[in-house]
């Protein structure tokens, strides 16, 4: 079982015959991921990479059935890409593109909110589901098929992460980068809600950082469902200075919830089980499943 994506996804790379675009598309191709197709404006009618080129995301939902799609458009314009996936009917929208400007950002958010889709990033590493979809830019070498669901604002901590879960002999369900920018689609509560809802997750690794409310708002709602699934927790950012922006656009220290010892208490009252350094993600998650 698994969230978002799996090996039916009919997937399609806007922003496919640009550099970013062909790299990952064709690391994609290769891990085994059902692309169907790619849009660049005014190059439809090739191929590429072996696959068909179109003109819109329209075109590609009409000719080879797109449900999903990941944007690699440059951030000029790519807010543009994700109205234009939602208008088209696209369900699963995976925005990878870095330095989206905020007030783009706003104005796509809303502009998407009653559609019939849901939007992962910007800014971030993308969805996989291993053995089965890669729709994004991770290491797909490191993922190995299991029952743990990860969900994380740092595309790095995500590999991290399912690398020491899968050396304690465990395995991904299905990986979630959310992305750090300040506007976002899939916030950390909407992810762990997926996996609590798929009945092949055991257990939830939720890796978030400072700034923002999205970890204290996730665990708040752990708490008050019942904490059904085992949930392994980490924030980073401990020794970030206030007032500074660290690494993601969202990392920033705004208000008394926003440090990662605020959080860090939140999820702890809230039953998650926290670990104090990335290191410990792996045995922590054996630790909580082997009981």
């Amino acid at each position: 079982m698994s969230v978002l994506v799996n090996k039916d996804s009919n997937i399609i790379v806007q922003g496919f015959t640009g550099s970013e675009g062909t790299f990952h598309a064709g690391q994609m191709i290769e891990y085994g991921t059902n692309v169907v197709g790619g849009v660049t404006p005014g190059k439809g009618g090739q191929e590429h990479l072996g696959k068909p080129v179109f003109n819109t995301v329209k075109e590609a939902v009409e000719k080879v059935n797109a449900d999903t799609t990941i944007i690699f458009v440059p951030p000029a314009f790519a807010a543009d890409a994700i109205k234009e996936a939602a208008d088209a009917g696209i369900k699963v929208i995976i925005t990878i593109t870095e330095g989206i400007p905020v007030a783009d950002m706003v104005k796509a958010a809303d502009y998407i909110k009653d559609k019939d889709c849901r939007l992962v990033g910007p800014n971030c590493p993308g969805v996989i589901t291993p053995g089965e979809a890669k729709v994004g830019i991770m290491p797909g070498f490191v993922f190995k098929e299991g029952k743990v669901g990860i969900v994380s604002k740092s595309g790095t901590l995500t590999y991290e992460a399912s690398d020491q879960v899968v050396k304690q002999g465990y395995g991904i369900s299905t990986a979630i980068g959310i992305g750090g920018d300040p506007i976002i689609g899939t916030t950390t509560k909407e992810a762990v809600e997926l996996f609590m809802n798929d009945p092949e997750t055991e257990a939830v690794v939720m890796i978030g950082e400072i700034g923002g409310q999205l970890e204290a708002d996730a665990a708040r709602w752990i708490k008050e469902t019942g904490n059904k699934k085992p949930v392994v927790g980490f924030i980073a950012g401990e020794t970030a200075p206030a007032g500074r922006t660290m690494g993601h656009a969202g990392a920033i220290v705004g208000g008394s919830e926003d440090t990662a010892q605020a959080k860090k208490a939140i999820m702890r009252e809230c039953g998650i089980h926290v670990v104090d350094s990335p290191a410990e993600i792996g045995k922590k998650v054996a630790e909580v499943l082997g009981k």
